[in-house]
């Protein structure tokens, strides 16, 4: 991407309303930015690109870059080190930073790394997590910030907007592979010609990713039918799309029809208290037609299909009744050259303000929407719900900030 864009969209600042201050400390102060790279399985992306990192740099900020941090994504060393970062040799010369910007949350050896007062901005999946997690982040006495959990003024979630997108458009085509003769799958493909019915598409919920996903299907010319919980996220989806297209509430006995005689079955439901419902059933999925293509985006939090079993992007798929399962989590990072531009569009913008109102903790005061993502602040968790499921003691955000002042 252009610099260009990137100046635009950090000028516009579209996903960062203003907002009228709480309080804030006056003038500019350059932020110290660490990219490590990723030691998680199957991460690819990174959270800014060369582009971004030059118009920080040119902005007084310190950008500090682990040495082939951004080779997955195809972004090189040498593009980083032209656009004004430092390149760093080991990960712990990119903990020095205060502000630590990656992808997956902290394995256990980069806890090791961390210094008091430090700032980590990450994904938490939290399914994932367990209460020694949050433990050892208290006891680091460090800010954590959650991408999932940073919202706009009207509520939204701009950066899992963002990779829902990516994923809603990205498991249409994952499908198509495995219809294919070539992968041992139905041998047919995922659309239509003149001539010959349609591939038939379920689609099980109606947010971003179930939008995409619809988008994707309905441009190649496949049938598709949509299921939610929500009335009003179905009537949103069929708007926002502009088609007529099949939906329905989820009810067994209409869902349980349409998924025996689906080729595709995606299951794209929202997490509830931390984990996707379960739909589909093993007596459902056992009465799919064989070969039939089942891709569960919503594994990473537990998944929608009761026969689902997390996979990885080297080993994707497993048969179960002769159905083709794919539940890699973290799809985006299959695209992950176009997954850092969409991360690093949000994060630019972000940044820059954060510099201009003098740090991060000034951006916490000046912003409810970003203080929204603020799950530990210095040794104490400041996520109610968080705080609940794993027995923590939480303390109110808003109050640790005021008797800091």
């Amino acid at each position: 991407m252009p610099s260009e864009s990137i100046s635009s969209l950090a000028i516009q600042s579209a996903l960062y309303p203003q907002e009228a201050p709480l309080m804030t400390k006056a003038g500019n102060k350059g932020l110290f930015i660490g990219l490590p790279r990723e030691v998680s399985l199957q991460e690819n992306r990174i959270a800014l690109t060369p582009d971004a990192v030059g118009l920080l740099v040119r902005n007084g900020h310190e950008v500090i870059v682990e040495k082939g941090a951004g080779e997955e994504a195809k972004f090189l060393d040498k593009d980083y080190s032209e656009a004004g970062a430092k390149i760093a040799y080991s990960p712990e010369e990119v903990y020095e930073s205060d502000v630590i910007l990656k992808i997956e949350p902290l394995v256990d050896k980069e806890f090791e790394y961390l210094k008091s007062n430090q700032t980590i901005i990450s994904t938490l999946n939290l399914p994932n997590l367990e209460k020694s997690y949050f433990e050892k982040l208290n006891a680091k006495q460090v800010t954590a910030i959650a991408f999932e959990y940073i919202q706009n003024k009207v509520g939204d979630f701009p950066i899992i907007r963002a990779m829902s997108e990516i994923a809603g458009s990205t498991v249409m085509l994952i499908a198509a592979e495995y219809l294919s003769s070539v992968n041992d799958g139905r041998g047919i493909i995922l659309g239509g010609i003149t001539g010959v019915p349609p591939t038939k598409v379920v689609i099980i919920g109606a947010g971003t990713v179930g939008e995409y996903a619809a988008r994707t299907a309905l441009g190649l010319g496949a049938e598709i039918k949509v299921f939610d919980k929500h009335i009003y996220r179905l009537q949103r989806l069929k708007y926002s799309v502009g088609q007529h297209i099949y939906t329905s509430i989820i009810d067994s006995e209409t869902l349980t029809d349409a998924i025996e005689r689906a080729d595709v079955v995606i299951g794209a439901m929202r997490a509830e208290d931390s984990l996707s419902p379960m739909i589909v059933t093993e007596e459902m999925v056992s009465k799919m037609k064989s070969n039939a293509v089942v891709i569960d985006v919503s594994i990473d939090q537990g998944g929608c299909f009761e026969t689902s079993e997390m996979t990885t992007h080297k080993n994707p798929i497993f048969k179960k009744y002769d159905v083709i399962h794919y539940c890699v989590p973290n799809i985006p990072s299959r695209v992950a050259h176009t997954a850092s531009i969409a991360l690093s569009n949000v994060f630019t913008p972000f940044l820059l303000k954060t510099g201009r109102l003098g740090g991060i903790e000034e951006m916490m005061f000046s912003n409810q929407w970003f203080m929204k993502g603020v799950y530990s602040y210095r040794g104490s968790i400041t996520n109610h719900p968080i705080a609940q499921k794993f027995n923590l003691r939480y303390r109110d955000l808003g109050l640790l900030l005021a008797a800091r002042m």
